[in-house]
């Protein structure tokens, strides 16, 4: 698979801007900073770090020129598993992230309860995919960045 075989399933090219990619990382970082408001459900801080670890994966495709298609179902799982192909993450990584995911998606359309254990690993993840966006960003698109 590579991006542009995406192009007109779930991805539609755009042109990269310093804005958007600047946008998406400051909103990911405060979605991770809302994440550790201990006054507030697992669920909601559990949504927030969710949030953020797709507007990383969503950051990582405009970089490279693309974007999920919004109105298409599964533009969450798409924007994570194209995460190789933008920063190069392993496929362990893209299975930890899928897992999360799901666990979103139990939560939001079933209504489930998320554990702690998942609202730390949510957290955790957000933080090591937001480091390896911005490293990836200085040393391949320092014009992005």
């Amino acid at each position: 698979m590579s991006l542009e075989n995406l192009v007109g399933i779930s991805l539609e090219k755009v042109t990269p801007s310093k804005q958007t990619v600047s946008r998406l990382l400051e909103a990911a970082s405060r979605h991770i900073s809302d994440a550790k408001v201990e006054q507030v459900s697992m669920e909601t801080r559990f949504g927030s770090a969710y949030t953020a670890i797709r507007m990383l994966a969503d950051a990582g495709l405009h970089a490279h020129g693309y974007r999920t298609l919004a109105s298409r179902p599964g533009h969450h799982q798409t924007a994570i598993q194209t995460l190789s192909h933008t920063f190069g993450l392993e496929s362990a990584a893209l299975i930890r992230l899928d897992a999360l995911r799901r666990q979103r998606n139990v939560a939001e359309y079933e209504g489930d309860t998320v554990p702690r254990s998942a609202l730390v690993e949510c957290i955790r993840q957000a933080e090591v995919l937001s480091a390896v966006a911005t490293n990836w960003l200085k040393a391949n698109r320092p014009d992005l960045h």
